[in-house]
């Protein structure tokens, strides 16, 4: 919503707002006057910011935190490029950081290997409708995040632009976005650790406000995911009530994350810490994300005695059911990477408690993650 506003001249109010540290890195970009522009460890940001300076009358260098310069960039480069943008890498070869010319005027058409991150089809996506001619774009092989594609063409539908998304094709036509104030549905994904929650302590009543029935947002699929662990949702006008307590079958869990990635994570703590065995397919782009987030699960549920198998690639993670000894006086680390703090946190219920290093990654998505766990009633201290 904040690149389609920038792209847009109506002045909208946005409101329901993050206050995520990827969202400050965004704004502050797209506010600042700057050759350089540092967004940090927001992924999203330099995704949707390299496809949006490429179509700005400016040049501009736009880089990150250490992680991010390992991160690949190169297939929306690529596609940019073909476009006509001008785009140099400045160190690695397909990762940032990135020297932007801008000045991107004319659309076309582009093909797009289906089976990358969602966030370069969007980012591309989103700068269709100032492009002359506008833009379409063709997808080859898989097309891994499909709910999040459908979620930036309905969001710039409801900014007056004709975007259509039939089987691998995607049409965006030259056109302005017009938006009256909007306001901005709560994250899904966040949501995730109070449905774990709710699953490791039965008998829990967790009110969730600004999540809708008939979300925009793939990982809304958390109402029938958690269905099965024992969780009921129930909408009541703009809130969301979460029970928990219905007994729970503990047979193998089977699901593919193809279309909800982020939740991966949520799922493996709460599946393990219920003693429900499970295999996750669709998981190949875990390896990519703020840390490999298939190794980071297999490190640090390890330490609690459960042994996680995985392919090369990612594409499977899955345990038996079974644990082995764990260690004394758990630590979890998190890898820069805000996922990893909030799914293990809730250990500490089965467990009595655990050790989070760099906490205060969750500034990255959910800044007051901690405060809302007190206010659940867990301790914190720091050590």
């Amino acid at each position: 919503m904040l690149i389609m506003q920038a792209l847009s001249d109506s002045g909208a109010e946005l409101e329901n707002l993050s206050d995520s540290d990827d969202t400050h890195f965004l704004r502050d970009a797209l506010k600042q006057v700057s050759a350089v522009k540092d967004i940090g460890h927001a992924g999203t940001a330099m995704r949707f910011l390299t496809a949006y300076l490429s179509t700005q009358d400016e040049s501009v260098v736009l880089t990150g935190s250490d992680r991010m310069k390992q991160r690949p960039v190169g297939p929306l480069v690529d596609a940019l490029r073909a476009l006509g943008a001008g785009i140099t890498y400045m160190e690695s070869q397909g990762c940032a950081p990135l020297q932007i010319k801008g000045g991107l005027k004319k659309g076309g058409s582009i093909t797009v290997d289906g089976g990358i991150s969602s966030q370069f089809i969007s980012a591309l996506m989103m700068i269709g409708p100032v492009l002359e001619g506008g833009l379409k774009i063709s997808l080859s092989g898989d097309v891994v995040s499909a709910t999040y594609i459908r979620m930036t063409q309905s969001l710039m539908q409801k900014g007056g632009i004709e975007a259509s998304f039939k089987g691998r094709e995607i049409s965006i036509k030259e056109g302005k976005y017009s938006f009256n104030n909007f306001v901005i549905e709560s994250d899904w994904s966040a949501a995730s650790y109070w449905y774990q929650l709710a699953a490791l302590l039965p008998g829990s009543e967790i009110a969730l406000p600004m999540l809708e029935q008939d979300s925009l947002q793939g990982d809304a699929i958390l109402v029938n995911m958690f269905t099965s662990l024992g969780v009921e949702s129930c909408f009541e006008g703009k809130s969301l009530l979460l029970r928990s307590g219905r007994e729970v079958q503990k047979s193998l869990f089977e699901y593919d994350f193809t279309s909800c990635p982020d939740l991966t994570q949520t799922m493996a703590v709460t599946l393990c810490a219920m003693g429900i065995p499970y295999r996750f397919t669709g998981t190949r782009t875990l390896r990519i994300k703020e840390t490999d987030r298939v190794a980071a699960l297999q490190t640090e549920l390890g330490k609690f005695g459960f042994s996680l198998e995985a392919d090369e690639g990612g594409d499977w993670i899955s345990w038996d059911g079974k644990r082995g000894q764990p260690e004394q006086n758990v630590i979890i680390e998190t890898y820069h990477d805000h996922r990893m703090a909030m799914a293990f946190a809730p250990l500490a219920i089965p467990f009595g408690a655990l050790t989070v290093n760099d906490a205060m990654v969750v500034t990255k998505s959910y800044p007051a993650y901690w405060q809302d766990l007190e206010k659940a009633g867990f301790s914190l201290s720091d050590l």
